[in-house]
């Protein structure tokens, strides 16, 4: 009988915590009925898209056996809330500040949104606060800098804005804290000094955010601290000498800010730092000596600043755990010896000295650095003489970068040691020599260039065993004869480029095992060959280059299935023919389009890229047309056999009947005028007139001058026998047009001949006469001779 009336109680208090509105219970004493309240509240404001608590926290059971709910033994009331890495959604119920035992808040990770409840900072025992990983906007509640009970506070990576609260406005009152981080934010404002007062501090991490101001110096006070990150914000002036005093720093990150001045000297003093990053600033001066003292040190990170002098040939003899040096993108100068200090650093995996002003030879004793280096990136210095053998000691190299130096010898074959380079960039020196064959041993290699050097020779065939080469880069040197057939076999090979050598030959159809090609760029050469062999399965090239060869052919049609990826074409100075591909208009992405200098012909499509004179190159292609505002001339209008056919209806006749009256009004005018001359005896009239016989006819009439129809043959003409059309045999002389004194023969026989009748001499009949062909058609002799 004593349980029921218990029961009743909690089926009141559970109706009254549905039946009126959630508030936070600051006028009532705390209790787990509080609890209870605070956690069905928080349910109710996620969105938990999952059901990851609608199937665990609910009321048949005691909110301390829920999930990732921790209490306390003797009072039973909540003190630890992690829910890490649950995706949840939604936002913080401010009703979860009456958790009044709450010691444990980590909800990072779990997709939350919004504000973060200023209501938080009334949670008094509240040691450890994690919201990291999340979406959370607006300002940090200033409440929380006010919760003495802090240890540990995570809002990195959120979305948070706002300042921090300065000296004056709100003073910080976290005398436990031992970790802030607040990276990768939208915090704006000055770092405030406030957190020289938190004594106990051993991580301050605000980087990745839009702070500005200077660093304060006031932190160099804090001494306790291991990790100072300031890195990727906006902050100004120099590094303050008091960072110096933190003696147990074991991380420093000023990186990528707009600090000035110099290094200083009293960042020597930390003895125990790991991690020293000041790159990406406007720092000055020299390397100080004195950062030889941080023996601790893995890795050194001073690239991209204005630092000048020479780097100290002791850097790296008491740097046993060194890994990474990258002191690239400054204005350094003198020499190498500080390679020999670095022997001594067995660990190391990077050495970045690119971009500075390094003239000197490279010592032999580049090979004696640890085996353990990864990466070697010495390009854009002035660096001379010949790439030591010793470099194929380096067995663990994956990238080597020599670039743009002023290196000179051959390519040592000892590369073929590195078994494991991935990358070998030796572009832009002064190599000379032919290219080793044994680099196809490097069967790891998957990017080589060699360009824009004095090589010569042939292009090994051993190239094409390094079976995932994926960038070949030989232009701008001295190669000849063809490209071996073996490179074709690479069927992973993305970029190509040959240009600006002597390689002569076509390209064959192995080409189409490169479907994968994104560049190529062969201009430049003496290849020749029908180009549409070359372009047929190239789907996914975005940059091509074939210009200065003697490619003929015409573009195939196949080139649009390049709309989705190219870029850049140039066939230009080619003797390519035909016509411009109307496909061509649909090449979406072209930015560069160069067909200048070819033998195209014939109309330039309209749209697309060809109505952007910016892009599109047609010049020295005399027989295009269309394309005013390219410069060319219109188009005569399209050819219609059904038109022309309706056409010739009317005009065709007229032009018959004209020609016709013309044949006869000469006829007539040329029988008169010879009627006159001849003066023929009337009872032979009807045999003397003058016949009218067209070179057709007397085609026909000899079988096209065939040796059948031949009668003689002499200096000055050939004699046929020709049956004309009415049935009449007669002999066609024709003279040889290509003989003066035959043209004048034909002339002064012909005006004899027509002149005269006697019964010893043979009758002509008629005449031929045009540019290229003369005859005299005359009676044919059967049983005589001309004699």
């Amino acid at each position: 009988m004593e349980v029921l009336p218990t029961l009743i109680f909690i089926a009141v208090q559970l109706i009254l915590l549905f039946l009126h509105p959630l508030q936070p219970a600051m006028s009532r004493p705390h209790n787990n009925f509080t609890d209870l309240e605070s956690l069905l509240a928080f349910k109710a404001s996620v969105a938990d898209p999952h059901g990851l608590l609608a199937t665990n926290w609910t009321a048949n059971a005691s909110f301390c056996s829920w999930n990732d709910v921790r209490c306390s033994h003797r009072r039973q009331r909540v003190v630890a809330l992690k829910l890490a890495d649950f995706s949840l959604g939604g936002s913080i119920s401010p009703h979860i500040a009456n958790l009044s035992f709450l010691s444990r808040l980590d909800l990072s990770n779990t997709t939350l949104t919004g504000p973060i409840p200023g209501a938080i900072g009334r949670l008094p025992r509240l040691a450890l606060f994690n919201l990291s990983c999340n979406s959370l906007s607006g300002p940090i509640p200033l409440s929380i800098f006010n919760m003495s009970s802090l240890v540990k506070v995570s809002l990195g990576m959120n979305n948070l804005s706002g300042s921090l609260p300065s000296d004056t406005d709100h003073p910080f009152m976290l005398p436990r804290l031992q970790f802030m981080s607040l990276s990768k934010n939208h915090l704006t404002g000055s770092i405030t000094p406030n957190f020289a007062r938190c004594s106990q501090l051993l991580v301050l991490g605000l980087s990745y955010n839009n702070f500005g101001g200077s660093i304060p110096p006031e932190l160099g006070n804090v001494t306790g601290l291991n990790i100072l990150a300031l890195g990727a914000n906006q902050l100004s002036g120099t590094i303050p000498a008091s960072i110096g005093k933190l003696s147990k720093l074991n991380v420093l990150d000023l990186g990528a800010n707009y600090l000035q001045g110099a290094i200083p000297e009293e960042l020597g003093n930390l003895l125990d730092v790991q991690y020293l990053g000041l790159a990406e600033n406007s720092l000055t001066g020299s390397i100080p000596m004195a950062l030889s003292n941080a023996s601790k040190i893995h890795t050194l990170f001073l690239y991209v600043n204005n630092l000048t002098g020479s780097i100290p040939a002791t850097l790296g003899v008491s740097w046993p755990r060194l890994e990474f040096l990258s002191i690239h993108t400054n204005q350094l100068t003198g020499r190498l010896d500080f390679i020999n200090s670095l022997s001594n650093c067995r660990k190391l995996q990077y050495l970045g000295l690119s971009e500075n002003k390094i003239s000197d030879f490279l010592p032999d004793s580049l090979g004696n650095l640890s085996t353990s280096l990864n990466h070697l990136v010495l390009y854009r210095n002035y660096i001379k003489g010949r790439i030591p053998s010793t470099i194929g000691n380096l067995s663990g190299l994956i990238s080597l970068g020599l670039w743009q130096n002023e290196l000179t010898g051959e390519i040592p074959s000892e590369f073929s040691r590195l078994q494991g380079l991935q990358g070998l960039f030796l572009n832009r020196n002064r190599l000379r020599g032919y290219i080793p064959p044994e680099l196809g041993l490097m069967t790891g290699l998957n990017a080589l260039y060699l360009e824009e050097n004095a090589l010569s020779g042939t292009i090994p065939h051993s190239l094409g065993n390094i079976g995932g080469l994926q960038s070949l880069s030989l232009a701008a040197n001295g190669l000849f004869s063809s490209i071996p057939d073996s490179l074709w076999s690479l069927s992973g090979l993305i970029e190509l480029n040959l240009s600006g050598n002597a390689l002569d030959g076509s390209l064959p159809r192995q080409m189409d095992n490169l479907k994968f090609f994104d560049k190529l760029d062969l201009s430049k050469n003496r290849f020749s060959g029908d180009i549409s062999r070359v372009l047929g399965n190239l789907q996914m090239i975005t940059y091509l280059d074939l210009s200065n060869n003697s490619f003929d052919g015409e573009i195939p049609s196949s080139l649009d299935r390049l709309v989705i990826s190219i870029g850049y074409m140039n066939l230009s100075y080619n003797r390519i023919s035909g016509t411009i591909p109307k496909s061509f208009t649909n090449l979406g992405k072209l930015y560069s389009l160069d067909l200048s200098f070819n033998k195209l012909q014939g109309p330039i499509p309209e749209g697309g890229v060809f109505s952007n004179s910016s892009i599109v190159s047609l010049e020295g292609n005399p027989a295009l047309c269309g394309a005013l505002k390219l410069g060319f001339s219109h188009c005569p209008p399209p050819s219609n056999s059904k038109s022309n056919l309706h056409l010739l209806k009317y005009i065709l006749p007229p032009i018959v009947l004209v020609v016709l009256l013309l044949s006869c009004f000469c006829t007539r005018l040329i029988f008169r005028r010879w009627g006159k001359k001849l003066k023929l005896p009337s009872e032979d009239a009807s045999l003397n007139t003058i016949r009218v016989v067209s070179y057709r006819e007397l085609v026909r009439a000899t079988n096209n001058f065939s040796e059948a129809n031949l009668v003689g043959r002499g200096s000055f003409s050939s004699v046929f026998k020709a049956y004309l059309d009415d049935g009449l045999t007669t002999a066609v002389k024709v003279l040889n047009s290509e003989n003066l004194s035959a043209l004048r023969s034909f002339d002064a026989e012909y005006c004899i001949l027509s002149k005269i009748r006697h019964r010893n001499l043979v009758r002509i009949i008629s005449m031929c006469s045009n540019l290229d062909f003369k005859a005299l058609v005359l009676q044919f002799m059967p049983n005589g001779s001309l004699e």
